[in-house]
């Protein structure tokens, strides 16, 4: 489970800014997931909530949001909304795709108090 690793990344991070922003306690962080990033939100929410334990981030909210998949087609020279990786492209029916967005995760914003 993978995902358990990345939300020990999440409250890492999220406690450096509330450190840095000398905040007693974070109230809410939000995760942006991509549909390609190999990533379960439910299960990163999850993760994230018990690696929070007797952090800062006891407590905290987490919100993941799930960011569609995007590429480039070489075929019809178009930018492409894409379901699935192996999917056509939906405009000509090409599968000479270039993955430019939703394999990646970030996190958007932290509350602190």
């Amino acid at each position: 489970m993978h995902e358990l690793s990345l939300a020990e990344n999440v409250i890492r991070i999220a406690e450096t800014a509330a450190r840095n922003a000398a905040a007693a306690r974070v109230t809410r962080v939000r995760l942006a997931v991509g549909a390609f990033a190999h990533v379960d939100p439910d299960t990163l929410q999850f993760c994230c909530e018990l690696a929070a334990r007797q952090t800062l981030l006891d407590g905290a909210e987490f919100l993941v949001e799930r960011t569609p998949g995007q590429a480039f087609c070489i075929d019809c020279k178009q930018d492409v909304a894409l379901e699935r990786i192996g999917f056509p492209c939906p405009q000509c029916g090409g599968f000479d795709l270039r993955v430019t967005a939703g394999d990646e995760m970030q996190v958007l914003d932290i509350a602190v108090m």
